[in-house]
């Protein structure tokens, strides 16, 4: 088991520093240089290239395994092709809004990349929530419902994310050694 671990864990290594590449290579098409991608056309790109990476695995692997894969498991939980299509549907239109925030996160946010990257942290402690709302008790072990490990996580990262927020807006009014002046209470002097 230790050399499998190992091995799974130099994987989720490597997969989380080309997946935090891709936050910071995202928000660069998106606001350097003079050809700037718009958010629409960041995600469409990156969309049709996902969807045709998609497909070609569908193609390869999937439909030669279809019935062990796919339809043996939906008649032993009972599940319906509507039902089926359903399901990718809802999770189509989430992975739409998903994606379109995401970009717009990278390009509109102060902090593009790092702000996305604190925003995914919280996005972890929702997990850890609504994993157990929904799980605990009725399906799978202890690991689906919430503990002190997963709560201290939650205090981490919330209190991180509160932290990184103040930074922000500090490094936001202040520039270059300059002070921003609150003016918005201005007092008419006479």
């Amino acid at each position: 088991m230790g050399r499998e671990v190992f091995t799974g864990s130099t994987f989720v290594v490597i997969g989380s520093m080309i997946h935090a590449m891709t936050y910071v290579a995202s928000e660069a098409v998106m606001t350097k240089g003079e050809d700037k991608l718009s958010v629409q056309a960041n995600c469409a790109i990156q969309g049709i290239v996902s969807c045709l990476a998609l497909f070609s695995w569908q193609l390869m692997y999937t439909r030669p395994r279809f019935n062990e894969l796919i339809l043996e498991p939906m008649e032993a939980n009972h599940t319906s092709y509507l039902k089926a299509i359903c399901i990718l549907l809802s999770f189509t239109f989430a992975n739409l809004i998903h994606a379109v925030c995401f970009f717009h996160t990278l390009k509109h946010f102060y902090g593009g990349s790092t702000s996305a990257g604190v925003m995914k942290g919280l996005q972890a402690v929702l997990v850890f929530v609504f994993t157990s709302f929904a799980f605990c008790g009725r399906f799978g072990g202890e690991e689906l419902c919430f503990s002190r490990a997963k709560f201290t996580s939650l205090v981490i990262v919330v209190g991180g994310a509160l932290l990184f927020g103040k930074a922000t807006e500090t490094a936001a009014n202040t520039r270059m050694g300059y002070t921003r002046i609150d003016n918005s209470k201005q007092e008419l002097v006479t």
